[in-house]
């Protein structure tokens, strides 16, 4: 019997094997607890990575609505916002052409005055003035001039009405309209 004649050398082998065995369990189990851990990491990075993407895509869109608002403050403040020498006699025009259309005709006289609302809290530097004149006409045509100026496309704020009857069909309406203009002068920033 060969195994007993080589006892030592199989005892060897023996040892060897199961040395083997164990480390070779012993390092898939730890080797599995690593793959573990690296599937857990990998699942948190995904997951960090999926949050920061969401925030970035919300810091865009409030980036985008912040350049929309401020394209569209900019555009109110050049458009309708414009310089009394820009808007001035346009607005004039208006009010006397929607006269018309209410058939109160042409206002006889026409007053202004100006004040500046740079110094208030304003951050922005305008003038504000205000438009006063005077119509006569029956009930119906003063409700259509008031009806056209709040749907014309000038900026203008209808601060004071005033009516008065010197009979029962005419009436006389006083308006006080205002308006603001850009400052043009060295006060003036852009947005």
């Amino acid at each position: 019997m060969i195994w007993r004649e080589k006892r030592i050398l199989l005892g060897i082998l023996g040892v060897l094997l199961l040395a083997n065995a164990i480390f070779f369990f012993t390092y898939r189990v730890q080797y599995e607890n690593r793959l573990k851990n690296l599937d857990e990491r990998r699942q948190q990075s995904e997951a960090r990575l999926v949050q920061a993407r969401a925030t970035r895509m919300t810091a865009e869109n409030r980036v985008a609505t912040y350049r929309r608002v401020q394209k569209d403050v900019q555009e109110i403040y050049t458009k309708n916002w414009g310089t009394e020498r820009q808007r001035l006699t346009i607005l004039i025009g208006e009010v006397k052409r929607l006269a018309v259309a209410s058939n109160l005709g042409i206002p006889k006289a026409t007053s202004y005055s100006r004040t500046a609302t740079s110094q208030r809290r304003s951050s922005i530097p305008a003038e504000t003035v205000q438009i006063t004149f005077t119509v006569h006409g029956d009930y119906q045509q003063v409700r259509r001039l008031i009806n056209l100026l709040e749907l014309s496309d000038q900026f203008v704020i209808i601060d004071q009405v005033s009516l008065s009857s010197a009979d029962n069909q005419t009436l006389t309406l006083t308006l006080h309209l205002k308006t603001l203009f850009r400052d043009t002068t060295g006060a003036a920033r852009d947005l």
